[in-house]
């Protein structure tokens, strides 16, 4: 999930580069909310490793 966030954050960069505002700002919005689900994903997985031991 990652990569995507990634992969929507560098297709953002280049369409604000090339002057496509709407596409750019739209991929932004997603590579934000994917990187947010990712970052939710991986507290949970830490402490429910921690929680098994």
């Amino acid at each position: 999930m990652l990569g995507w966030a990634l992969t929507f954050f560098i297709i953002a960069l280049i369409a604000g580069v090339l002057g496509f505002g709407g596409i750019a700002g739209a991929s932004a919005g997603i590579a934000q909310i994917l990187f947010v689900i990712f970052v939710v994903l991986f507290v949970a997985s830490l402490i429910m490793r921690a929680v098994r031991g």
